[in-house]
């Protein structure tokens, strides 16, 4: 029979949840799965500026740069909705929520985090790309997570400028100017931003009810948003062949954004028509193929020389 001293279990039951947190707990903090897309999309739009890259340790370094500025981004939006993470199915495991990390610590690592990706990039990309990448930060947790989210259904929409912004930041990091191709990049994710959230919102609308968070299903009803998301697809689908008139695509990318562009139409038309708000979670997956494909084209567009 074995047999547990008081001092043991008095040790047990007084070690705080935060103090046996693992790495992966403070990783979780920074969103790897949902910042990977941002970060894509900035390397493509470091490979299709025009002119070499200056040099590849600081390109690479560049991308670390950015990559930190998004896990910072996350960490700061997990410390400001703390308060209603534990409240939705969707998020209540994340790190704050569930005891493991303090939420002190979470605002610490992103404020360092926030200003060691600056830095690096002033050192490797320039000032404007640091800059743009501050600004980025910035409207993702102030903007964005304290005055919209909480406040307008239309929080998605304009939030949208913040995931937007990488690509251009990539762009600023190798040339160091932002010419309206650069936009055309930005114009891009921010168009498609609005139908790719609206989905989840439909899927997720009992979790935003719960925290009081004025998502557009919540507050116009399932049928606005599904129109909504009907007239942001039209809209999405005219604007990504545009950019093949840049000099940073050519007829591979006009291609696929056209094939692409048709089945998200479809998938949304569907949608709309739908009652019950079936097709959400298929228009919601595969907007992030979407976008995914389109920046990949453009990567492999550049490195077989097709583009221009």
């Amino acid at each position: 029979m074995t047999r547990t001293t008081m001092s043991e279990t008095a040790t047990d039951q007084e070690i705080p949840a935060h103090l046996t947190a693992e790495p992966s707990d403070y990783a979780a903090l920074l969103k790897p799965r949902v910042m990977s897309l941002s970060i894509f999309t900035a390397l493509v739009g470091m490979v299709v500026a025009p002119g070499p890259v200056p040099s590849w340790g600081l390109a690479i370094l560049s991308t670390i740069a950015i990559a930190l500025g998004a896990g910072a981004s996350a960490a700061l939006n997990m410390w400001w909705d703390s308060d209603i993470d534990g409240l939705m199915a969707r998020t209540a495991k994340r790190p704050i929520p569930q005891g493991k990390v303090p939420a002190a610590e979470a605002f610490g690592l992103g404020i360092v985090l926030s200003a060691l990706s600056v830095w690096l990039l002033a050192l490797s990309g320039g000032y404007l790309a640091a800059g743009l990448l501050a600004i980025t930060i910035g409207f993702y947790v102030v903007v964005y997570s304290m005055f919209l989210k909480r406040r307008t259904p239309q929080n998605i929409v304009i939030g949208g400028a913040a995931g937007a912004l990488p690509p251009v930041v990539g762009y600023a990091a190798v040339t160091g100017t932002v010419p309206l191709e650069a936009w055309a990049l930005f114009a891009l994710i921010f168009i498609w931003t609005p139908p790719h959230f609206w989905a989840l919102s439909l899927l997720k609308k009992g979790d935003y009810e719960a925290a009081g968070v004025p998502m557009l299903p919540n507050v116009k009803g399932d049928a606005v948003t599904r129109r909504e998301i009907w007239r942001y697809s039209i809209l999405l689908v005219l604007t990504a062949p545009l950019i093949a008139f840049f000099p940073l695509a050519g007829w591979l990318y006009a291609a696929s954004s056209i094939v692409l562009g048709a089945e998200f139409l479809r998938r949304a038309w569907m949608l709309r028509g739908s009652e019950d708000n079936k097709g959400a979670a298929g228009l919601f997956g595969f907007s992030i193929l979407y976008l995914f494909a389109l920046f990949l084209v453009l990567l492999v567009e550049h490195w077989a020389g097709f583009h221009g």
